[in-house]
Formats: structure tokens, C-alpha cells, sequence
């Protein structure tokens, strides 16, 4: 992991993980920098415990891991537990820091983000952060009044930072989404349902989807459903769909998102702000049921902007049910011509440059800055 003073290579650390929807965006940028210039030596920092620990060796990256995890929501005793890491997380931060000697750091959210983006800002490092939800958590808010930039995926986001810091940027999508809009997808008389609920999945969607079983069981010889249902209902969701004939493919984790995207007439899932970047960037129609106890309700506010533009359908979880989530989804794939249009405006959204547009401003600040040989 030492870099010497003499190696002219581009050095970039990507901080944050934990779920998908924060480490998916860093892998974005990651793949745009190795597309300009595959010696550039990447380092993620993030836990062992995140999804990162599992999914960045797999795909080529290092992980340097620090000590630190969320504390929202979860009691008195998780927060002075939270307080006491945040030392020793810096610290740790700061070892990682001072052998890669990167030329810039990029937070893209996630606990890890926090104190490996301040420690670099302490330690003179140029430092950027990426906010994929319409309303930015605290660590955010608190990491933009230090770094040198700021990219937001929405508009109204800038509201909550100094203007001058923010780049509407759109939210990095990796490179094998980027083309699937692209792909003619072959007719078929089978409809291909794609239902996921983030990395972990979603118990709300896991509980509506085998309520609507019946309902979906005469519909079995036209329907194909590909379902990640995360570990812990695994065995109950597959059981469902089995008990009704209903061709499906249950996993825990989808590890080809990119080919179930491609595959996929419509979706069902939460409304984080990766999967709808993925989901614009592949020109996918979206049924809509945002986690409602997401920090500041981000999920429904991220959802309404695709709403608005006629591009998915918005199901509260407070409304769902079997019956609800059928009447939806039998509405859209019965109508192909609604569902071409909204598929046409989901494309229009997409911002496949969102991960050029971070890069180019980082190289503009690398340049900018000397190679941090002080840090020591």
C-alpha cells in the first residue's frame, strides 16, 4: 500500500460503503479514473462489516478498514459506543492516510466516510464528498463545511450547502448500466418482474409480494420474476412462489444487477438514490416503495422527482398491501404503450456522466494542489 515520493502515479481514496447505495456510486468513480488511466492506484477505506468487506476483493480493489459503525436509531448505549470509535477510527484513518499518501479523498456517504474525509481535510488533503439523496444526512452536512467540493445528485440539494462548494453532478452509475439502455431487449410474450429492496432486502416488499400470490398465480405462464430478497426470508419468499407455480429466481443477492436491469420489464424496490440512478441510466420503469423511516424521509423525496416526471409509480408503505402492489403491477404490464412512455422519460433522467462529471473536477483539484509530500 506505501506509495514513495518518486511514483508518478494518480493516488485516490474512496471512502464509505456499508450498503450498496454508498459504495456502488464510489465504484463508479473508481471505474472512471482506471478508464483514463489504468495506473492509477485506488484505495477504498471502509469496515470489514459493510458490504464493501465482501464485494471490493472480488472485483479487484484494496480495502484499508477502520473501526466505526451507525448509530442512528439504535439507543443510548450504540451512541456512546459511536462517540468513543470516532477517536480511534481518525486515528486509524490518518495511519492509512499518512502510507497511501493519496492526492485526493472522496467521501461518497456511509459511517466510514466521516472520519476518513475530516482526517484527510486536517491533514491538507484535498477532499470531495458525493450526496446521492435529495436531503443530505449529518455526517454530510457537517463533512461540507470542510471539503473543497460538494456533488449532489438533485438540485434542491445545493440548498443545504455553501453554493459556491456545489456540482450538480448527477450520481455515478458503474459502466455495465451505462449500456443497457442501449440493448435491444427481445420480444417476448413473458413479463420479466425484478423485485429487490437494497443489499439487504426489504421486509415490507418481501411481505406485499407473497400476499399478492394468489393474485399473481394466474398470470404464472407470462410471468418471470427475479426477486433478492435479502439472507433472513430467503427460504419463506422461495416457498411462496413455489406454493403457486410462479416461475421466479430468489437469491439474497443479486450479484449482476446490470443483466437483471437488462432483463427486466418492470421493478418493484425501495427508492434509495443509487438504485434510481441505476434504474434511469438503464431507461427501467420503477414501481416505487420508499423506506419511510430514512433520515428526513429521503427515499419518498427522491422517489417524487421521478414521479413528477411520469417515470414510476409511488406505492407509501403505509398503503401496501398484496392487492395494492397486484393492481399496480398488472395496471403497467397490460399496458404496453404506458409503459413504454414512462420507460422513455425514466431514460431521459438518467445521468450517465455523473462519474465524468466528478472526475474532471478532482483531476482539476489534484492538479492544483502539490503531491502532499509533507505528510508525514
Amino acid at each position: 500500500m506505501s506509495v514513495s515520493d518518486e511514483d508518478p502515479k494518480v493516488r485516490i481514496i474512496i471512502a464509505g460503503g456499508g450498503t450498496g447505495g454508498h459504495l456502488f456510486p464510489g465504484i463508479a468513480i473508481a471505474e472512471e479514473f482506471l478508464k483514463r488511466d489504468g495506473d492509477t492506484k485506488i484505495l477504498f477505506i471502509g469496515t470489514q462489516r459493510g458490504i464493501e468487506g465482501k464485494l471490493l476483493g472480488q472485483l479487484g480493489y484494496e480495502l484499508g478498514t477502520i473501526d466505526i459503525e451507525g448509530v442512528k436509531g439504535r439507543g443510548l448505549g450504540a451512541l456512546l459506543k459511536g462517540a468513543y470509535q470516532i477517536p480511534q477510527s481518525m486515528w486509524q484513518s490518518g495511519c492509512i492516510l499518512r502510507q497511501f499518501r493519496p492526492q485526493i479523498a472522496i467521501g461518497v456517504g456511509g459511517y466510514a466516510s466521516g472520519p476518513a474525509i475530516l482526517t484527510a481535510c486536517l491533514m491538507g488533503i484535498p477532499a470531495v464528498i458525493a450526496e446521492q439523496n435529495a436531503v443530505p444526512g449529518i455526517t454530510n452536512r457537517i463533512l461540507g463545511k470542510f471539503v473543497n467540493k460538494i456533488f449532489v445528485t438533485y438540485a434542491q440539494t445545493q440548498d443545504w450547502f455553501s453554493r459556491s462548494k456545489v456540482m450538480v453532478s448527477g450520481n455515478p452509475v458503474r459502466s455495465v448500466l451505462t449500456v443497457v439502455r442501449d440493448k435491444k431487449k427481445e420480444k417476448s410474450d413473458i413479463w420479466n418482474l425484478l423485485i429487490f429492496g437494497g443489499s439487504q432486502g426489504a421486509a415490507a416488499i418481501n411481505k406485499s409480494v407473497v400476499e399478492m400470490m394468489p393474485l399473481l398465480e394466474p398470470l404464472k405462464n407470462k410471468l418471470r420474476v427475479l426477486h433478492q430478497s435479502g439472507v433472513r426470508e430467503l427460504k419463506a419468499v422461495r416457498q411462496a412462489y413455489r406454493q403457486y407455480g410462479i416461475s421466479a429466481e430468489v437469491t439474497p443477492f443479486i450479484e449482476d444487477m446490470a443483466g437483471a436491469y437488462a432483463q427486466a420489464d418492470l421493478i418493484v424496490c425501495r427508492a434509495g438514490a443509487t438504485s434510481l440512478a441505476e434504474i434511469t441510466a438503464a431507461g427501467k420503469v420503477p414501481v416505487l416503495i420508499p423506506f419511510p423511516w430514512a433520515a428526513n424521509d429521503h427515499q419518498t423525496k427522491n422517489a417524487q422527482a421521478l414521479v413528477e416526471a411520469g417515470a414510476a409509480v409511488l406505492i407509501n408503505e403505509r398503503d401496501l398491501s398484496g392487492s395494492r402492489l397486484f393492481s399496480v403491477i398488472e395496471s403497467l404490464l397490460t399496458d404496453e404503450n404506458k409503459l413504454g412512455e414512462m420507460a422513455q422519460r425514466s431514460a431521459s433522467l438518467g445521468n450517465i456522466r455523473a462519474a465524468a462529471n466528478i472526475a474532471d473536477v478532482c483531476i482539476e483539484l489534484i492538479a492544483g494542489k502539490s503531491s502532499h509530500k509533507n505528510i508525514s
